[in-house]
């Protein structure tokens, strides 16, 4: 088995961080490459990857056109377009990997050619200050246990068994023919959505979940403790998982878990009944495939509440 793994790392204004990501990845031996793609950094980010880079081959580094800054999604999905390795990880610029952190990811592919993706624990540093809270919080982002693939999308979903982090991801590259690449319209959240999507269509096994591979970085610039930012794209998320089920053939009973997860965080937001009848009406015109099913009417707001203030008589 020839396992050579691309790592891409996503850049922008990481000049405290950038040399020690990327050296994280240079030093496993499974990388065959770490392709940066620098999304408009107006800091030494750049500079300083071009000194790596004169030192080892393996850097690959793009930017858009123009230098333009386009994002975290658009940034991956040029940087997963350039990737010639047959398996892909990602490492945000901030983060750092571990030792041997492909090691037992590589035993899982060579056990099963079933296998789509392995994920992994990963841990965390802090670059400011914190507090117990939430340092217990952070200290291991991982499943609570192994979970069977053809369950993985509701429990994810129900975030009842925990979740993962896309830098303990390993996944064959062929993976993003299946579920497409990462959505460029979410600003937040663009990994949950596509996690989401494999956990949908492929097999994801659990690797290492009891310790970390990979370490994220915490500092004041997080994009994860802008709370309102993901409050706002939160249900973009689930809208976009629902329109791109209308073309990959997904089975009613998952759609049924998702439109619930939807449903519960539309209702959980003090719009009018007004506007939720109308939202609905929205979801159900743009995905025709459940427009004059029994799912819409179940998520038809007046029906839904019905039986949610009147549940004895749906039993």
């Amino acid at each position: 088995m020839d396992f050579k793994v691309s790592v891409i790392i996503p850049v922008y204004n990481c000049e405290l961080f950038i040399e020690k990501a990327v050296r994280s990845a240079l030093m496993q031996p499974e990388v065959c490459e770490v392709v940066v793609v620098n999304d408009g950094s107006t800091d030494a980010s750049e500079t300083i990857i071009k000194q790596l880079q004169a030192q080892y081959p393996k850097i690959k580094l793009y930017n858009h056109k123009n230098n333009l800054n386009k994002g975290r999604s658009a940034t991956r999905n040029l940087g997963i377009q350039k990737a010639t390795g047959a398996y892909i990880a990602f490492l945000d610029a901030d983060d750092f990997y571990l030792e041997h952190r492909f090691k037992n990811d590589q035993l899982i592919f060579e056990k099963s050619q079933e296998v789509d993706g392995v994920y992994n624990a990963i841990g965390a540093r802090f670059y400011r200050e914190t507090n117990s809270v939430e340092i217990e919080k952070l200290k291991l982002t991982t499943v609570t246990e192994k979970i069977n693939p053809k369950n993985l999308f509701e429990e994810l979903l129900y975030y009842r068994k925990g979740h993962f982090s896309i830098d303990g991801l390993t996944l064959k590259k062929t993976i993003f023919n299946d579920v497409g690449y990462f959505d460029e319209s979410l600003l937040v959240s663009e990994d949950t959505n596509l996690i989401l999507k494999m956990a949908l269509k492929c097999h994801l096994e659990a690797g290492i979940i009891n310790l970390p591979v990979a370490i994220r970085g915490v500092h004041d610039y997080n994009v994860f403790n802008k709370e309102h930012i993901y409050k706002k794209y939160r249900p973009k998320v689930y809208e976009s998982l629902l329109f791109w089920t209308n073309k990959n053939k997904i089975d009613t009973t998952q759609i049924d878990h998702l439109l619930n997860v939807l449903w519960i965080f539309k209702y959980r937001q003090t719009n009018s009944l007004l506007n939720n009848i109308a939202y609905w009406f929205f979801i159900f015109f743009k995905s025709p495939q459940l427009l004059f099913s029994k799912l819409s009417i179940k998520y038809f707001p007046l029906v839904r509440l019905r039986q949610k203030l009147f549940p004895f008589l749906y039993k």
